[in-house]
């Protein structure tokens, strides 16, 4: 547990409570006296420490935003998506504890197990060194510049703008079209192209095939633009 430590940057007082943080209900199932007791109530706790502090960063980053577009910003800082990449950035699924069918069933890489820890971790933070402490652990996983760009740039919706583009022309085509698909159930990787006149002008990977489809929009985007822009005869006047 000091790798996990080190990689929160974050010492427990009372190591008890980053253990129940780590420990999923498919364990405590499986045993009894301390060890029954799973991270349940501490995700329940870390999801509202975490919308808490969230809430209070975008309120003061974005002091001209209305309501509904800090809502919208915060929906997306702490969604699963979020949530799972940052518990891969700190390798947690290494450290839970899970049952033996949970375990062997590709648990440890389960976005919403991951997620799931990851606010419970929060709330032991908490519970142990208060909020400022925890608010400090949320900046570093969470709560950046950067890291709210690229949430927002991973939302954007390509589909649609390329959707827009090709409809500057009349009668064009646009399709998505599944190319590959690998791994295991749990943590499947998809490619899609998309064809435009049936004609690939872009391809992109996702975890799932939405995500794959916004990626390849994307890619069609700028291969488009570079063409628009650049020496070549524009695709779209």
């Amino acid at each position: 547990m000091q790798d996990l430590e080190q990689a929160l940057g974050y010492r427990f007082r009372n190591a008890a409570l980053l253990r129940e943080a780590l420990r999923h209900s498919s364990y405590a199932n499986e045993h009894h006296g301390e060890e029954a007791t799973s991270n349940e109530r501490l995700e329940f706790l870390g999801d509202s420490v975490l919308g808490f502090v969230t809430a209070e960063y975008l309120f003061a980053e974005h002091p001209d935003a209305p309501e509904g577009e800090l809502t919208r910003i915060r929906a997306r800082l702490v969604c699963e998506g979020s949530l799972y990449e940052a518990a891969k950035r700190i390798s947690l699924g290494e450290h839970l504890c899970l049952g033996r069918g949970e375990d062997s069933g590709g648990g440890r890489e389960r976005p919403s197990i991951l997620a799931d820890a990851t606010e419970a971790v929060i709330a032991a933070v908490y519970l142990d060194g208060g909020i400022a402490e925890a608010d400090a652990l949320i900046h570093r996983l969470l709560l950046d510049k950067e890291n709210e760009e690229r949430v927002v740039e991973r939302r954007r919706d390509y589909k649609t703008a390329l959707q827009e583009l090709v409809q500057r022309k009349p009668d064009q085509t646009l399709c998505y079209r599944l190319s590959d698909e690998r791994g295991p159930d749990h943590a499947k990787v998809f490619t899609v192209a998309v064809l435009l006149n049936g004609e690939t002008v872009g391809e992109g990977t996702g975890r799932s095939k939405k995500e794959a489809e916004q990626m390849s929009a994307k890619d069609a985007l700028e291969r488009l633009t570079l063409e628009r822009d650049g020496s070549n005869e524009p695709l779209f006047p």
